[in-house]
């Protein structure tokens, strides 16, 4: 696929991510697929960040392994990234800030000098209005139209009082310009490729994927990489009618999701690991009284506060143990927005059906980077059915009655003849409980045992309807990668490069990390020939629980946990040395 991508870096507080986002959105609008890369630090000001936007007519899932153009608001951006550019390559500098010669540069890569400081000063005294000069040259280069530019630019600042706008288009005008007459040659432009298409983040798909499941009620306490999923819902809670608290911290918040699920209503938590490390006392909560809530758990780099702003899938582990003891849950880890749109619809459906936690594993990857996303992926009519309806049948109603499914009738809370018992004890069919005073009698011992096995069976159903392994690529290839989350693009992405050099790979991905479905996912590896299990930990935690749910052991493995996302090559690599 032709592909074309734009990498800016400065300081935290230079605008980095208004600009990258900008460009990213300027392709979106161009019809072609986008892939944004936001990398920032956990200081406010200060430290290098960087956005890269890669544009390609095919759909790219990674950032990919190098740039076209460079953007450089300092000089450590340019010691940084100017050997990632990729032959004809642009850095696009303002020599007022610090001076660059080509020979500072790699072979084949050439300076842009651009006073956007100078263009700035037509406008405005402030110097943040260097990026309207910078980002007019760097869109000439990349074949953004500028009439283009300007919707983006207008969109984005239309809301800011006073001349903003106007400052910002007549400077990326200039910008524009300026680069027309002394760059004289688009770097590697793509046309417009069809209609505009949706760019989102995960954590943008995932609250909306959640209020089109139904969700009422968001509980969350700001933690990145989750942050902004409550960001999302707050902004469109009044037209999408959700309740969206700010919790005092992460015990209150998912107690909070808790209480407003058994009232009868959808509802929703979100934090990363170290806010779910609190949450897990309150999931057996959930777990022993079987009402069903959402949690979302965006993983970062631990252990602790760890790297605070940069991914991981290292939680994993975390997630399958949460909670004192046993009780059945689920846990869905999409790869790209679009699947986290409808693992969410998923993952509200598994909650409401089976009367348990479900957890959706996202990592910082998945939650802060940028996707396009095709209309027809995103189907806002999802049904919403009821799952009250249990008959007032007076004292005779059993909310914790023995099926065959462990699935008993559910009835929202206080209705006359519909009362229960909901404790946090172990408990009979009616919910009163049976730890304070019959614990260790032989009646009420073997009722422990029957309740235990009630819960415990959902996890049978919960398997068999949560999305199974999925085979992307050729049956007959002689290496299937295996890869769950946000490392599912990359893998795509290097398939893609391995192709191109007649090197045939295919993709054993797993939607539902837990509970696995032991025949499918035997039947699935009976159909590969030879294994890469790629993860982004120390571990292979996936691995392991394959190996102790089903006895597949995977040999070959490529793990990460350097805090950054996994790029092709470095896939590519280590397939070619596996096969």
């Amino acid at each position: 696929m032709s592909e074309i991508a734009v990498r800016v870096g400065g300081q935290a507080g230079d605008g980095i991510q208004s600009i990258g986002e900008s460009v990213a959105r300027c392709f979106s609008r161009m019809g072609l697929h986008v892939f944004g890369l936001n990398a920032y630090q956990s200081v406010i000001r200060g430290g290098h960040v960087w956005f890269q936007a890669r544009a390609s007519d095919g759909r790219p899932e990674s950032p990919g392994d190098g740039a076209d153009i460079l953007y450089a608001l300092d000089r450590s951006t340019v010691d940084i990234h100017a050997a990632a550019l990729r032959p004809g390559g642009t850095v696009v500098f303002d020599p007022e800030k610090f001076p660059l010669a080509p020979a500072d540069l790699p072979t084949g890569i050439s300076p842009l000098a651009v006073p956007t400081l100078e263009i700035a000063r037509k406008y405005t005294s402030q110097s943040i209005l260097q990026n309207g000069g910078g980002i007019g040259a760097t869109a000439f280069l990349a074949g953004i139209p500028l009439e283009l530019l300007h919707q983006v630019l207008t969109d984005s600042f239309g809301s800011k009082a006073g001349p903003v706008v106007d400052w910002n288009v007549g400077a990326s005008a200039d910008g524009y310009h300026f680069a027309e007459a002394h760059a004289g040659r688009n770097v590697r432009a793509l046309s417009p490729h069809g209609a505009p298409k949706l760019l989102m983040t995960g954590n943008q798909a995932i609250a909306l994927g959640a209020a089109a499941a139904g969700c009422k009620f968001l509980s969350q306490y700001p933690m990145t990489p989750a942050t902004s999923i409550m960001h999302w819902m707050a902004a469109h809670s009044t037209s999408l009618g959700v309740v969206v608290k700010q919790a005092e911290d992460e015990l209150a918040a998912i107690h909070m999701a808790i209480g407003a699920s058994f009232a009868g209503v959808r509802s929703m938590t979100a934090t990363s690991g170290g806010g779910f490390s609190l949450m897990v006392e309150a999931l057996g909560m959930a777990g022993m009284t079987e009402t069903p809530v959402v949690v979302v758990e965006s993983q970062r780099s631990g252990p602790s506060t760890g790297l605070p702003t940069k991914t991981e899938q290292g939680d994993l582990n975390l997630m399958l143990g949460a909670g004192q003891g046993e009780f059945p849950r689920a846990i869905l880890a999409p790869a790209t927005p679009a699947e986290a749109y409808r693992a969410m619809i998923d993952a509200f459906r598994l909650a409401e059906e089976w009367q348990t936690p479900i957890l959706v594993a996202s990592d910082l990857h998945l939650s802060e980077n940028y996707m396009t996303v095709d209309r027809t992926e995103i189907d806002l009519d999802v049904p919403v059915p009821s799952l009250f309806q249990v008959p007032s049948n007076g004292s005779a109603y059993l909310r914790y009655q023995f099926t065959d499914s462990g699935v008993s009738p559910r009835a929202i809370p206080g209705q006359p003849g519909l009362q229960f018992v909901a404790g946090s004890d172990e408990h009979d069919e009616r919910g009163h409980l049976i730890s304070d005073v019959r614990a260790g009698i032989p009646r009420w011992i073997s009722e422990r045992q029957r309740m235990m096995d009630k819960r415990m069976k959902k996890l049978a159903g919960i398997a068999a309807s949560a999305p199974g392994p999925v085979f992307e690529g050729p049956v007959d290839a002689p290496l299937t990668f295996v890869a769950w989350g946000s490392t599912v693009g990359a893998v795509r992405d290097a398939m893609t490069e391995l192709a191109s050099g007649g090197r045939t790979t295919n993709l054993l991905r797993f939607p539902t990390v837990y509970p696995l479905d032991g025949a499918k996912v035997l039947a699935a590896f009976a159909r590969t020939r030879n294994t890469l299990l790629v993860e982004g930990n120390y571990s292979g935690q996936f691995g392991r629980l394959l190996r102790a749910e089903t006895g597949i052991y995977l040999p070959n493995r490529l793990l990460k946990y350097d805090g950054e996302p996994f790029l092709p090559h470095e896939i590519v690599a280590r397939a070619l040395e596996v096969m």
